[in-house]
């Protein structure tokens, strides 16, 4: 997983608190991170329809749609995120040892079935539940 999830969660739940335009300078500094890594994040969300701009000096972010409906899942779609995933897989299917020949398959399907668990969990949570639990205190 990259950071780009983070960004896109923490820009959202700005956007949906303040309901008015926030400029990506805005942006970057509560996300704490450089106003360049948001744009390229919220660009994704820009044209999945999730976040407009608005040109000029008064330009920026606002939601496109309801907090309420966007969920986690939705973002990390967009984002094309994997949360559980192994970019190194042990063993060699090759090799005529079953265990050695079929434990990266194996583990591959592992991490397919817990990043699809992840996935359920992120469905059931919207923009507008992080909102509310940052300020239920």
């Amino acid at each position: 997983m990259t950071s780009e999830f983070a960004i896109a969660v923490h820009a959202m739940v700005v956007l949906q608190h303040r309901k008015v335009v926030v400029s990506s300078e805005t942006l970057a500094e509560n996300v704490c991170t450089n106003p360049t890594r948001v744009r390229k994040v919220l660009s994704k969300l820009k044209k999945a329809g999730l976040v407009e701009t608005k040109e000029g000096v008064d330009g920026g972010y606002t939601l496109a749609a309801d907090g309420h409906q966007v969920t986690l899942c939705m973002i990390a779609d967009i984002l094309e995120v994997s949360f559980v995933s192994a970019t190194w897989k042990s063993g060699n299917p090759d090799m005529k040892c079953m265990i050695c020949s079929g434990m990266g398959a194996l583990l591959d399907e592992l991490y397919e079935d817990l990043d699809q668990g992840c996935r359920a969990q992120l469905r059931l949570i919207t923009i507008a539940d992080l909102e509310d639990r940052i300020f239920e205190y």
